[in-house]
């Protein structure tokens, strides 16, 4: 199985440079999280939306899962619950 390759989109809209930067470190920890569920060989492009970084990581986690879902990127095989690891 081929891996998946994701890119993450933040426009300045978000906030300044530090603040676009942490809001894709988390998103990339989210993904990074779930990579295991995630078919392969699929193309995922993430945009951050104006809330996500006044959002908690575990509210990125719901939101993101639920998109992922939804767009039917997720192994059936696997199940559909994310594996979070304990805060």
């Amino acid at each position: 199985m081929t891996k998946f390759q994701f890119g993450l989109i933040t426009t300045r809209k978000i906030g300044n440079a530090v603040v676009r930067n942490r809001t894709r470190r988390r998103l990339r920890e989210v993904i990074r999280e779930q990579q295991s569920l995630i078919i392969g060989g699929c193309y995922i492009v993430t945009i951050a939306r104006w809330r996500a970084p006044e959002a908690t990581l575990e509210q990125l986690r719901r939101d993101w899962h639920g998109a992922a879902k939804r767009a039917g990127i997720l192994d059936k095989i696997s199940g559909n619950q994310p594996q979070l690891p304990a805060l």
